[in-house]
This record gives C-alpha cells, sequence and structure tokens, in this order.
C-alpha cells in the first residue's frame, strides 16, 4: 500500500484568488491571505472585468466613459491590494472571458493552489456552482479552495483551521488529495479525520462488522506516514450512505474547519451537454459550512 511520504511536505509558492467583489469572494480572501502566511506564498489576487463596449452611447461621449472605467479599475485594485497587504501580493485587473483570463493566469503564474468563493444554488434535478465556479472545479490544473455559501464570514475562522476533514474512496484521485490534507494539518497543528463512505450499503448495514470496518480502517491509516499519527492525532471514521452526505454530516459533527477531497479533470468542451452529471464534491461545496480544498489526480 502506497503511504504518503513524510518528507514530501506540499509546496505552495503561488496562489491565485479570484474575485468577482461578492460577499463570498470577500471571505474568500482571508483564507488566501492566511494560506500565504502559513507556506510563504505569493497572492495573484485576480479580477475579470468584462470587454468594455459603449453600445449605443454617442461617439463624443466615449472619453468620458473610457475615463470613468479606468477609475473604476484603479478603485478595484486599490481594493486588492488592501485585502492583502501584509503578505507578497500582485493584483491584476484584466478584461475579457473570465475563464480563459483564470486559466492563463494559472498557466503563466505556475499557481499552485486557486482559492474563490461561489454562491451555490438549486436548481430542478441538478446543482449549480456558478458558470466561473463549474469551469474552476472541473477543468484547472491545480488544486483548488472553494468557499461556499454556507461558510461561516468570519475572517478569524481562517487563522483557526483546528480539524481537517479528509475523506477517501481509496481512488487514485484521493491518493493525490491526502499529502495536501496532512499538509494543511500539518502547517496548522490540526486533528486529522479520515472518512471513508460506503456508497452501495444502507446505514448500518455490514459497516458494523468488525473485518470490514478494521480493514477499511487499516488502509487510512496505510495513508499517513507513521510520524504524522503522532501530531496530527488522526481519527478513522467509517460510515455508510450517500457520499456527499455523510462528509457534511461527518464535518458539522466534528466541527470541521476544512474537507479535502479528490476530484477527476475534465477535458473537453463538458459545458455543450446537459448529460454531463455533476458531481459529489459540488454538493459537498454547496452544503458545506467550511472551506472545500479539490485535489485532481
Amino acid at each position: 500500500m502506497a503511504v504518503t511520504k513524510a518528507q514530501t511536505r506540499i509546496q505552495i509558492r503561488n496562489i491565485l484568488y479570484a474575485t468577482d467583489f461578492s460577499p463570498m469572494a470577500e471571505v474568500a480572501a482571508s483564507y488566501a491571505a492566511e494560506l500565504a502566511r502559513r507556506y510563504g506564498a505569493k497572492v495573484f489576487a485576480l479580477h475579470v472585468r468584462p470587454l468594455q463596449s459603449y453600445g449605443m452611447a454617442p461617439p463624443e461621449s466615449w472619453p468620458a466613459l473610457k475615463e470613468a472605467s479606468e477609475f473604476q479599475a484603479k478603485e478595484q485594485a486599490a481594493h486588492l491590494e488592501g485585502l492583502f497587504r501584509d503578505v507578497e501580493h500582485q493584483a491584476i485587473i484584466q478584461e475579457g472571458g473570465v475563464w480563459d483570463a483564470l486559466s492563463s493566469e494559472i498557466d503563466e503564474r505556475k499557481i499552485d493552489l486557486a482559492v474563490m468563493g461561489t454562491h451555490g444554488r438549486e436548481g430542478i434535478g441538478k446543482l449549480l456552482l456558478g458558470s466561473v465556479a463549474e469551469s474552476v472545479l472541473r477543468r484547472a490544473s491545480c488544486p483548488v479552495l472553494m468557499i461556499g455559501p454556507h461558510v461561516d464570514v468570519d475572517p478569524e475562522r481562517a487563522t483557526q483551521m483546528k480539524r481537517i476533514l479528509f475523506a477517501t474512496d481509496f481512488s487514485d484521485v484521493s491518493h493525490a488529495a491526502a499529502p495536501y490534507a496532512i499538509s494543511l494539518a500539518q502547517e496548522n497543528q490540526a486533528h486529522l479525520d479520515m472518512l471513508h463512505v460506503f456508497e452501495n450499503r444502507k446505514v448500518g448495514e455490514l459497516v458494523d462488522t468488525p473485518e470490514l470496518t478494521q480493514g477499511t480502517i487499516d488502509r487510512m491509516r496505510g495513508l499517513l506516514p507513521p510520524e504524522a499519527q503522532l501530531w496530527c492525532e488522526p481519527a478513522f471514521l467509517v460510515e455508510a450512505g450517500h457520499a456527499a452526505e455523510q462528509v457534511l454530516k461527518t464535518a458539522r459533527e466534528r466541527k470541521a474547519d476544512a474537507i479535502v477531497i479528490g476530484v477527476k479533470r475534465l477535458e473537453g468542451n463538458w459545458a455543450a451537454s446537459d448529460r454531463v452529471p455533476w458531481h459529489t464534491a459540488h454538493k459537498i461545496i454547496v452544503g458545506a459550512s467550511c472551506p472545500v480544498l479539490t485535489v485532481r489526480g
């Protein structure tokens, strides 16, 4: 069984903070700043403005409209400067398509982690995070810390990550996420809860079988370096039911300050088809009262 290497500390040197200046984006800024302090990272704070179009305005008004737009961009940049004044950062105001700009920045700046807030809302038969959040969640090449609509609007919570919940299904993407959960726990001197959910069983069915439970716990324990078990005081939890519901229930009961999960990276024009299913990750992000870190395999 693969054991996470203890000597391999997760390196986060460059953080991309994406904002539309919504309330959830402002909450996300606190987490981006605190992570930058913890890891000694630089924050690239990005706001993407739509391409300026003066529509039916008479040509003689264009200079004034352009001046007003430039003034607003300077104010937005100044606001970003204020959010990250105590960490190394760079404020970036761009115009154009949001995902195109985000993707370009992730590649150009060699981003190790993206941080953003999302409103989240439920539709008929499906769950929506918003088109930008969907694009980042499904297509970004780096891990993404999502701040959902139910995260406490309390900047102090970003500096008090005392319990990390890592949900694993023992897939390759879960193995990729394990070092991030361990690193977050280490950087914050936090407790680490490790959870596996048997999705194909009813609550209480078979999970109480000693052999099954112990075997699952042993697999989770095998993801931890031996020395990590000394300082993160891990708890190994086995549940049955719907994965998202059990993760959210466990996070509430254990008072988790962050949830870490592995997700598959989707390629291609997924947005062109309404047949693409939404994932367990979406439900967790929208329902969680703490940030959710998604890591790709």
